[in-house]
């Protein structure tokens, strides 16, 4: 492994560490406040989490485009409201990237 590869594992690494599940219900105030950011099924977070915080705006903005990433999913905030649902997250100041919990 190169010392690039190596630096990449380390900082992914460190992502995975940050990862917890949370119940919905936590993270209200920060989706009132426009700070969460879903990420859709079928993404790896960690992976998502690396490419923000790398600002990787190409990426980015082609996962917004396909409707990968949103900061508006009103209804499903309601459905995770109603139920109490725990989700995955993961911090990436200013943001806060939530996924459902695939069983």
């Amino acid at each position: 492994m190169t010392d690039l590869e190596q630096l990449i594992a380390e900082e992914k690494a460190k992502i995975v560490a940050e990862t917890a599940t949370i119940h919905w219900q936590s993270l209200e105030k920060f989706y009132a406040q426009g700070k969460l950011i879903l990420v859709q099924d079928g993404l790896n977070l960690v992976e998502v989490a690396y490419s923000l915080s790398l600002n990787e705006t190409d990426d980015i903005e082609s996962l917004v485009e396909d409707e990968q990433l949103s900061r508006d999913f009103n209804e499903q905030a309601r459905l995770w409201h109603q139920d109490d649902t725990e989700v995955w997250c993961v911090v990436v100041k200013p943001w806060i990237l939530v996924q459902a919990i695939t069983r």
